[in-house]
This record gives structure tokens, C-alpha cells and sequence, in this order.
């Protein structure tokens, strides 16, 4: 796949810091450089073209370099301008940094700090249109109620959904815990013409057992201790609506059977009463167990599964849908920056790639949980891999059989490898001579001589 390449304009009225500019940023990887000394025609270079990044000498004649900070804000205001200067003054600072520019540095430079500052600025603008594309994508008929996904096997619930919510027959969804059980039960009861009735959930796992039938069924004043006023149940309550029993699989044999008869009647009787109570309700039942392995285990019956079991939806492991996690974060980064009143929140491309390796056995409850931690205690606008717990970092490393922190070994790699390499050529040019060296990078002596001695390199060697 091809790379888009970043572009840059260099605006500097002087030929040998163009020349500089265009040898140090020819290290970044997939970009363009464009080198102008006319800052006029670059104000119309900004004006009909559209850059990744502007580098301008702030004094220059004819315009000056906040001159073209203004034009190219007036153009494009997410464009980040980086700003050169060789007589730095508070006033300058302040007034580039009022107008928008990024960053400034002050000449003469290392060519590393430019290097790193245009680099980070290139990779900003790539994150912040990356992040611009998920919020459109959001936007688009990805999502199903609060279900948010594209892969084709997201887009196979969607349809199951949108062909059985019309119908009302009783469905089965199947899934792991934290897959959106409940979203989906809860989209096709909006989906249905049940949808001005109550959508009543109940966790069958969470009700202790000897409160299950009083909660399910109600009961009569007086049916056992405590019992001092008549109660409804849960499936009197949902009449006309929808009763979504999530984790079906964990309901006692005794109400087991009870449901099946009220299924298959569509009448109950509350605890301690004779009246037999027609309902109507549409049955949406939920489970992460193999209903049909608890059947032959004798912890299921075989004939609830059958009549629960009319449509079937099955939903995917949030590590068999990896291509749905970026639009998954974008969507709880943007809904939880907005409960918690945070500005707009970016995501560093190397948080998408972490979450896209972790196997998460929590599903999207898991990354829904992730990244609302991420953004209590990140405290700053764009969440970046160390906001992440690290156990999530850890068992995505060990899971893509890399480390994904390798990234900054390696750019740590790269870096110390060009200094090498620049710094070896830079004195075999002079043959050892450091103040020579010193001048032609344009670094104070002391900093050479610290370079040098950080990369064990001895001037001597390469005098004659």
C-alpha cells in the first residue's frame, strides 16, 4: 500500500538554510519537500495548495514569516507552522504562538531538534485527520442503536436484526459476556412494533434464586413472610412490551419449568394467588453458555432451548471483529469526552495498533471500560499508549509476538543511528577538526563535543 506523503513548504529567504532544511528532512520517511526563498510566492503557494506542514523564517523581505502564519491560517486553521528564527525575542514568541504557530526554533539548530519537531508536527496533523475520518465514519450507517461496528460479521447482526425486530418471534442471542447482548435485544425491541411498550430486562444471574419466582411472577399480600402488599412480576410488568432474560442459562430447573408454561400460555399467576393473568410479551433471551451442552448435562431443558430458540442471533468476539476497534474507541473516546466536558480528545495511532492486538476477554465492555479509564487519568488531549493499563500493553505484545513498545525502541534506534552516521561523516569531512565540525553543524562546540562523547566517538581517529 502506498504511502500518502506529507507535504512541506520551506519558506526561508536564505539559500543555505533551504539547503539544510531540505538534507535533514529528507530523513522523514513518505514526504514531499518544496523549498522557496520568494516569501510572496509562497503566500500564493498557500493559498492554492494544500501542506502538512509550514516552515518559515519569521524575518524575511518583502512578507515575513507571520505574515505568512496569518495567510496560512486564514487557508487551512488546523495547518501546523513551524517557525525559524535567528533573533529570538519574547514579543516574536508570543505573537507566533497567539497566531497558531506550533512551534518555533531558534537558529542555529540541531539538525536532530528539527528532525524531531517536524516529525512529531507531521505525525499530529496524520492523527488528527485519522480522527476526523472516525468521526465521519461514526457518522455513517455503521452503527445500530448504540451496536457500532462494519465488519461483515457486525453487518450480518444488523441484518438478522432488522429482519426480526418487525416479526414477534421469541429470539436467542448468543455471546460471549461484554459482546452487547443487551444492545441488541434492546435495538430490536426499538425496531418493533412493541416499541412504544417497556423493554423490561432481567439478569437471571443476579437475582438470588429463592427471590426469582416473586421478581418473575409477583406475588399476592401475604404469600409468604414479608409479603405485606400485592407486588407485579417482571413479565406482568413488560405486558404488550418486550421481557429481555439475560444469561437465561443461569435460571434454576424449578423456574425453568414455570417460564415454559408461561411462555407456552402466555399466562401467569402471581405467587399466592388463582387468578391465572394473560400476558403478552415478546420473549428476547440472552446466553453465553452452549445452552445445548447444558441440556445434555440435565442444567438446561432441552424444551425451554426449543421454544426460546425461534430466531437466532449470534454475536462475534470482539477479537474475531479487530477491524471494528478504531471506530469502537473513536465512538467511547467522543462519548465520554463529552460527559466528562473535556475538549475534543485525539488517539495516537499507536493506541489503535496496541488495542488491535490485546484479545480482550471482556469484549467491547472491556474497551468501553479501557477507555473511560484512559480519559479520567490521561489529563491530556490525546490518549496515548501509556494511558493504557498495563496489562493490556503487556498482553498485546505477547499476543502480536512483538512488543508494541518496540515502536520506541525503534524510533530511539533510528535516531541514535542518524546522529552516528552524521556525526561520522561530519568529521571525517573535517578530518577531527571540532570547531570546524561544530561550525558546519551550526551547534555550540560543547554540544558537539557532548554528541560525541554520548556516541563514544574520538575526533583523533579521524585526523591524519
Amino acid at each position: 500500500m502506498t504511502m500518502h506523503k506529507a507535504r512541506i513548504l520551506v519558506v526561508d529567504d536564505e539559500p543555505g538554510m533551504l539547503e539544510v532544511c531540505r538534507d535533514v528532512l529528507g530523513k522523514l520517511r513518505a514526504v514531499e519537500i518544496v523549498l522557496e526563498e520568494d516569501s510572496t510566492r509562497a503566500a500564493d503557494m498557500l493559498s492554492t495548495d494544500d501542506w502538512d506542514l509550514l516552515i518559515a523564517d519569521i524575518r524575511m523581505p518583502e512578507l515575513d514569516g507571520v505574515e505568512l502564519l496569518r495567510i496560512a491560517r486564514d487557508h487551512d486553521p488546523e495547518l501546523p507552522v513551524l517557525m525559524l528564527t535567528a533573533y529570538p525575542t519574547v514579543e516574536t514568541a508570543v505573537e507566533s504562538m497567539k497566531l497558531g504557530a506550533a512551534d518555533y526554533l531558534t537558529k542555529p539548530f540541531l539538525p536532530d531538534d528539527l528532525l524531531a519537531t517536524a516529525g512529531r508536527l507531521i505525525e499530529s496533523r496524520r492523527v488528527h485527520e485519522e480522527n476526523r475520518l472516525l468521526r465521519r465514519q461514526l457518522e455513517r450507517a455503521y452503527a445500530s442503536g448504540e451496536m457500532i461496528g462494519n465488519s461483515p460479521a457486525m453487518r450480518g447482526v444488523f441484518d438478522m436484526t432488522e429482519r426480526i425486530a418487525p416479526t414477534d418471534v421469541d429470539v436467542l442471542i448468543i455471546g460471549e459476556t461484554g459482546t452487547g447482548k443487551e444492545l441488541v435485544a434492546r435495538s430490536i425491541h426499538q425496531r418493533s412494533p412493541r416499541r412504544g411498550a417497556r423493554f423490561v430486562p432481567v439478569d437471571c444471574g443476579a437475582i438470588p434464586e429463592d427471590l426469582l419466582e416473586s421478581e418473575f411472577f409477583g406475588h399476592e399480600r401475604g404469600a409468604f413472610t414479608g409479603a405485606h402488599t400485592r407486588s407485579l412480576g417482571l413479565l406482568e410488568f413488560a405486558n404488550g412490551g418486550t421481557f429481555f432474560l439475560d444469561e437465561i442459562g443461569q435460571l434454576p430447573m424449578k423456574l425453568q419449568a414455570k417460564l415454559l408454561r408461561a411462555l407456552q400460555e402466555r399466562t401467569i399467576r402471581r405467587l399466592g394467588g388463582k387468578e391465572e393473568i394473560e400476558v403478552d410479551v415478546r420473549i428476547v433471551a440472552a446466553t453465553s453458555l452452549d445452552l445445548q451442552e447444558e441440556a445434555r448435562k440435565q442444567r438446561f431443558r432441552m424444551d425451554l432451548y426449543y421454544r426460546i430458540n425461534v430466531a437466532r442471533i449470534e454475536l462475534p468476539p470482539l477479537r474475531q471483529r479487530v477491524g471494528d476497534i478504531p471506530i469502537l474507541t473513536a465512538h467511547f473516546v467522543e462519548r465520554y469526552a463529552r460527559d466528562m466536558g473535556l475538549d475534543q480528545v485525539e488517539i495516537d495511532p499507536q493506541v489503535i495498533e496496541v488495542l488491535g492486538a490485546y484479545p480482550w476477554p471482556g469484549n467491547v465492555r472491556e474497551l468501553q471500560n479501557v477507555i473511560k479509564r484512559a480519559l479520567t487519568t490521561g489529563g491530556h488531549d490525546t490518549i496515548m499508549v501509556d494511558d493504557l493499563p498495563d496489562e493490556i500493553v503487556t498482553a498485546a505484545g505477547d499476543r502480536s509476538g512483538r512488543g508494541v513498545r518496540g515502536f520506541f525502541a525503534a524510533r530511539e534506534r533510528h535516531v541514535a543511528a542518524f546522529e552516528r552516521h552524521y556525526l561520522t561523516e561530519l568529521l571525517r569531512t573535517h578530518r577531527g577538526d571540532v570547531t570546524r565540525a561544530a561550525a558546519d553543524a551550526e551547534v555550540p562546540r560543547g554540544t558537539l563535543y557532548r554528541l560525541l562523547k554520548s556516541h563514544a566517538i574520538d575526533p583523533a581517529e579521524f585526523r591524519e
